[in-house]
C-alpha cells in the first residue's frame, strides 16, 4: 500500500513540474530595455560646447561641465564639435557592460543629445560592436530623454528599463518616471569616472 502512495506522489510531482515548465514556456519573456548615453558614458571625446555669454565673453565646456552648467541669460551655445568624433576614447568599463548586454541578446539603445547619429555609429564600428539603435535627439533637455523612455514603456509594454548616463540632470528626469509607471522596474545609473 505504501508503494502505491509513493508512486502516486511521484506521478503528481512529475505532472506538477511538467505543468510549470509548460506555463513558463507559454509566459512571455520579460520585456527589458537598456539605454546608454554616449558622451562621457561610453566615450570621452575632445568635443567641446562653445559658449558665448550675454556680455560677449567666450569659453568652452566639456560635456561633463555642460551637464552641470546653469545657463545664464543671453548664453549662446555652439555644439558643432558634436557633428563628428574629436579624439574618441572608449570608457572601458561601461563599454564592457554594453558588450555583455549585447552578447546576451538584450535590447540596447544609445540615446544621445547629439543631433547626428553618424559619429556614434562610427565609434561602434571602430570598437567592433554590432549595429544597434541610435536615437539622436538633437537636444540636451533632460526631459527629452525621459520622454523617449516613457514613450517606449507605453508603446512596447516594457517591464524593466535600465538607463546609464553621466548627467545628474538626465538621471533625475528618468527617476521621475517611476511614479508614472509603478509596475515597471526603472533603474537610473549615474555614471561617474
Amino acid at each position: 500500500m505504501g508503494v502505491i502512495i509513493v508512486m502516486d506522489t511521484i506521478r503528481n510531482y512529475i505532472r506538477l513540474v511538467i505543468s510549470e515548465i509548460d506555463r513558463s514556456r507559454r509566459a512571455p519573456p520579460e520585456k527589458k530595455l537598456r539605454v546608454f548615453d554616449f558622451d562621457d558614458t561610453l566615450v570621452k571625446t575632445g568635443s567641446m560646447i562653445h559658449v558665448t555669454s550675454g556680455n560677449g565673453d567666450t569659453f568652452d565646456l566639456t560635456p561633463g561641465e555642460y551637464a552641470v552648467y546653469a545657463p545664464q541669460p543671453g548664453d549662446q551655445f555652439d555644439y558643432s564639435d558634436f557633428e563628428g568624433l574629436v579624439d574618441p576614447r572608449e570608457i572601458g568599463w561601461t563599454v564592457k557592460i554594453l558588450r555583455s548586454i549585447i552578447a546576451k541578446g538584450g535590447e540596447v539603445v544609445i540615446l544621445t543629445a547629439r543631433g547626428n547619429p553618424d559619429p556614434v555609429r562610427l565609434f561602434l564600428q571602430q570598437a567592433g560592436l554590432p549595429e544597434i539603435d541610435i536615437i539622436a535627439l538633437g537636444n540636451s533637455d533632460p526631459q527629452r530623454k525621459a520622454d523617449y523612455i516613457s514613450g517606449r514603456i507605453e508603446a512596447d509594454g516594457l517591464q524593466h528599463v535600465e538607463f546609464f548616463d553621466d548627467s545628474y540632470k538626465n538621471i533625475e528626469a528618468v527617476k521621475r518616471l517611476k511614479p508614472m509607471f509603478p509596475g515597471v522596474d526603472i533603474i537610473a545609473r549615474h555614471i561617474t569616472h
